[in-house]
């Protein structure tokens, strides 16, 4: 029988949590990149922005968390840009901005910064 310490177990966790994140990014990506070819108005772009909205709100609420254990500057700078990407969103939504693109180039940063 195999025995893993706990920093291994950990380790594991954490990168298994990160993985999960840059899929979740990567899938808002595509819904955003597709989003712009079908247009704001469209189920592609509602669907978009309704996912982005969600997604970065979790992100948001997790990085606020006492649990969180990052770094309190980089939870600090990955909140505001979170809350830049849920207004961008919403301004979108809203039809006052067409800025898909600023939140997909946004999104491919922190996904890099996730390996």
């Amino acid at each position: 029988m195999y025995q893993f310490s706990y920093a291994d177990v950990q380790e594991d966790g954490v990168a298994e949590a990160r993985e999960r994140e840059r899929e979740a990014i990567n899938h808002s990506i595509n819904l955003l990149r597709l989003a712009i070819k079908k247009g704001r108005n469209t189920r592609e772009g509602s669907d978009a922005i309704h996912f982005v909205n969600r997604l970065w709100v979790r992100f948001v609420e997790d990085l606020a968390s006492p649990e969180n254990e990052l770094p309190d500057e980089l939870k600090a700078n990955l909140i505001s840009i979170g809350i830049w990407i849920i207004k961008e969103a919403e301004r979108i939504r809203h039809g006052d901005s067409e800025n898909f693109q600023g939140i997909i180039d946004i999104s491919e940063i922190i996904r890099e910064g996730l390996k």
